[in-house]
């Protein structure tokens, strides 16, 4: 199942970091979650301006939460480039380990609530 979340500019509210965590506690095994579309680095920095700093920095904590659910071995990250600074970030759920599932998913997402 391709789970895709509009990307930002046109409006759509974006992602916050429990509704991530919400989706990826939902998730099987090679579900895929769009929770960007743009350029990160860029949307990311401060000096380009590109978003208010309050989007800003929601969207640099998604990011960071998705990187640290990639590094619990949770998801994996992937970019699909669309064109010139155009890319989708995706999230894709992993089979959960055993002896991991029942303790660091629901803490990651009690962190991100």
């Amino acid at each position: 199942m391709d789970t895709r979340i509009p990307d930002t500019p046109t409006g759509a509210a974006p992602l916050s970091e429990a509704a991530l965590c919400a989706w990826l506690g939902a998730a099987a095994p090679g579900e895929r979650l769009a929770y960007h579309r743009g350029f990160l680095a860029r949307d990311l920095s401060p000096l380009t301006q590109l978003l208010p700093d309050a989007e800003r920095l929601a969207l640099l904590r998604l990011a960071n939460r998705a990187w640290a659910l990639a590094e619990a071995g949770l998801a994996h990250l992937l970019q699909r480039r669309h064109g010139y600074e155009d890319y989708e970030y995706l999230l894709v759920a992993r089979p959960r380990p055993r002896r991991v599932a029942p303790s660091i998913l629901p803490a990651i997402l009690a962190e991100a609530a």
